[in-house]
This record gives structure tokens, sequence and C-alpha cells, in this order.
């Protein structure tokens, strides 16, 4: 597990495909996420890089939507009885490799860049964001777009 300010980031390979961030530039965008995000204290999360069918069962299980996606996060919510020193848990995300390549590829994004801001999109989720109203989608975009460009990412959703 990496660690950085109180941050812990578990992250599992399922899926092996050429491009695939490694742990440590993983580790890196979800703590510049959550720091980005104003989270404070302990906090662990997990990240699982799946294929397409993993993608899909997970999407259809969880979601009632039977197709793949690029990025689903699974909040944790509070966990009840765990003394409060011990490190709050987040949740998970799962990312999908061959849909975030075949998306960049589409878009003429750098893959390392949409890989930054899949998982900055979905650690998001994981702290409460969402996009289901045209002003959480602004407010996320915006939000996702300052924390990309302090990395120096450019901001995904400008027309190019």
């Amino acid at each position: 597990m990496g660690e950085a300010g109180g941050i812990h980031v578990d992250v599992q390979f399922a899926c092996q495909e050429a491009g695939i961030p490694d742990e440590d530039d993983i580790r890196r965008w979800i703590n510049i996420a959550l720091v980005g995000a104003g989270a404070r204290g302990e906090c662990e999360v997990s990240v699982r890089v799946v294929d397409a069918a993993e993608m899909q069962a997970l999407n259809r299980d969880y979601r009632d939507t039977d197709k793949v996606t690029n990025v689903l996060s699974f909040p944790a919510g509070p966990v009840a009885g765990l003394p409060t020193e011990i490190a709050g848990v987040l949740g998970d995300i799962a990312v999908c490799a061959p849909v975030v390549r075949a998306e960049a590829e589409r878009a003429g994004k750098a893959y390392a860049e949409h890989w930054a801001h899949m998982l900055v999109h979905g650690t998001l989720h994981l702290l409460g964001f969402d996009h289901e109203t045209d002003e959480e989608a602004r407010e996320m975009e915006v939000l996702e777009a300052r924390i990309l460009a302090g990395g120096g990412v450019a901001d995904p959703y400008r027309v190019q």
C-alpha cells in the first residue's frame, strides 16, 4: 500500500495492457485528487485495473447497466464500530484499461493524461461528487480541471 500524508492507496492489476500507469503513478494521481478536493485526515482507497469483461460484470451487477464503461467508483461510507484513529476507507475504484485506451485514441489525448483524468474522476465520486444534474456536472468538471492542471494535465473538457 502506498502512503502520502495519511492517504493509503492499494493498487491491483487484473488486466495486462501496454501503457497502463504503474502503481506509483496511480497512487500519485489518487493523492493529487484527494488533496486537491480538500480531503483531510487518514483515508484508504483501492484501485483495481480491469479488462472489459470484468468492468461489464461490475457495471451490470452493481449499477444494473449491462455494458462496459471507463471507470466505476464504489464509495464505502462510514464503517460502524471502527475506532476513529483507524484510517477511513473511502472505497474502491475500478478502471477499465481497454476503454480508457480507446477513449484516449478517439479523442486524440495522451493515454497517460486520460488515465489521470479517470483516476481523478473516480476519486471525486468517492468523495461524494457527482454529475447527475448540469450544476453537479459543472462543479465536478471545474474541480477535475483544476486538480489535473495542478498535476500538469490540460483541461479534459476544453474543446480542441
